[in-house]
């Protein structure tokens, strides 16, 4: 467990520092764009190597890791519902298209739904913290986002049709993907019998 909150701490640390403009501001004078670009991204990839040690670790342990709730099994089925428009919002986050202007920042968008659909059907101890975290971390930074005026990495960009086509197609390929063989083979966890 240990390894997972330092993870998330590290991890949601740094994530934090653009929400403080000033601390931004004063890291990037100090230390140049190029260099709080690299270290932001080495210490990014340090939590996100921590919080996936820690997980799978938990998960390994079930006796350290206490079952809080068990969930049904057609919560499952929502959460398959949850994850397709998580997936195309994942994509609309890199596609100039109206599906990204609508949502203003699709990726936040992508990691409430994924956190949230995650969070109902999985009620051990490492899931509540991870997927909690998450939540609780993407909600944080959507407000923080609209009160600085804040872009996401497409900034101004808009698109039309074609971007909108490109990003449901795309988004209902990774979420077949995801499906069908990604989740068992990214994440250990099958979500369709073989």
């Amino acid at each position: 467990m240990l390894l997972l909150v330092v993870g998330l701490v590290l991890f949601f640390a740094i994530h934090l520092v653009p929400t403080a403009p000033d601390l931004r501001a004063g890291l990037i004078q100090r230390f140049g764009a190029s260099a709080y670009k690299a270290l932001f991204g080495v210490i990014s990839l340090a939590g996100f190597v921590l919080i996936v040690m820690g997980y799978h670790k938990m998960q390994l342990n079930p006796g350290k890791n206490v079952v809080l709730w068990e969930s049904p099994l057609w919560l499952n089925h929502v959460t398959w519902l949850l994850m397709l428009p998580a997936m195309i919002a994942l994509v609309a986050a890199y596609v100039p298209s109206r599906i990204h202007s609508a949502l203003k920042h699709p990726m936040l968008v992508a990691i409430k739904l994924w956190a949230l659909s995650h969070l109902i059907v999985n009620g051990d101890l490492a899931s509540l913290v991870l997927f909690g975290s998450f939540l609780a971390y993407a909600i944080y930074d959507r407000i923080s986002v609209k009160r600085r005026g804040a872009l996401g990495p497409l900034g101004a960009k808009t698109g039309g049709i074609a971007g909108d086509i490109t990003v449901v197609v795309a988004g209902v390929a990774l979420y077949a993907f995801m499906l069908h063989m990604g989740h068992g083979w990214l994440i250990g966890v099958p979500l369709l019998p073989a």
